[in-house]
């Protein structure tokens, strides 16, 4: 599948930061960094120097260590072209079908706005993973922040239109909480069921249930089985006012 060493680092209260290490080039990036003592302290515990921070969307929870890591490490900050004003340590800006790399490994950019204005992805589709900040969750989709139903239905088309052994690498543990909707959403999918017994198992003990895949999200993830924006912003709405 890869060679990528990828370490989920948790942060906050519910974040996930992902540094990505390829060791055929010695490169490290880390993606939507929350914090930076965390981050640095991964790394140099792998002997790692990291070279390059990629922001999926402007967010403090998603950018709060740019600017220590960069201080740090002299590392270049890759961030959305949209939201240049509000990522302010960025030095590239990208947007929908650039590419940026680690080492040999190349990643297309994927504009996937609705969260935020100028949300972004990140898709190595030679190491089928996929990095997408608060756009897809496992069971779940972003909140429509700065965008609308309808762009995040184009989003959840997008990306359940990758292979379905793709990595869907999010950025927080929310499955629990989205899996309960999920199975309110669809009381007839036996798929979320048996899901969220492994979920509930996991979280009993403190384990992450991401990264996720897009035939996982496929089968049990009531925004990217919507068949219509209209269906898509019903679950939506329910959903941001579910107490499940």
């Amino acid at each position: 599948m890869t060679n990528l060493d990828i370490v989920r680092i948790p942060a906050l209260s519910d974040n996930y930061i992902w540094l990505v290490h390829d060791p055929d080039s010695g490169g490290t990036i880390v993606i939507d960094p929350a914090v930076a003592d965390a981050v640095l302290d991964a790394a140099q515990a792998r002997g790692w120097t990291i070279d390059a921070i990629w922001n999926t969307h402007w967010h403090p929870d998603h950018t709060g260590g740019n600017a220590v890591i960069k201080a740090a490490t002299g590392c270049t900050v890759i961030a959305p072209r949209g939201e240049a004003e509000r990522i302010p340590t960025a030095d590239r800006l990208v947007g929908e079908g650039d590419m940026v790399s680690l080492g040999v490994h190349d990643a297309k950019v994927m504009e996937v706005p609705a969260h935020t204005a100028g949300h972004i992805a990140y898709h190595f589709a030679g190491d089928a993973a996929v990095f997408v900040g608060d756009t897809l969750f496992a069971m779940g989709c972003g909140r429509l922040f700065e965008g609308t139903a309808a762009q995040m239905f184009d989003n959840m088309t997008r990306l359940a239109a990758l292979p379905p052994e793709t990595l869907v690498y999010c950025a927080h543990e929310y499955t629990q909480s989205n899996g309960r909707y999920a199975l309110v959403a669809e009381p007839d999918n036996e798929a979320i069921r048996e899901r969220m017994i492994d979920v509930d198992q996991k979280r009993a003990t403190g384990e992450a249930t991401v990264p996720t895949t897009i035939g996982a999200e496929r089968a049990t993830n009531p925004f990217m089985r919507a068949q219509s924006v209209e269906a898509l912003a019903e679950r939506r709405a329910a959903k941001d006012s579910f107490r499940g």
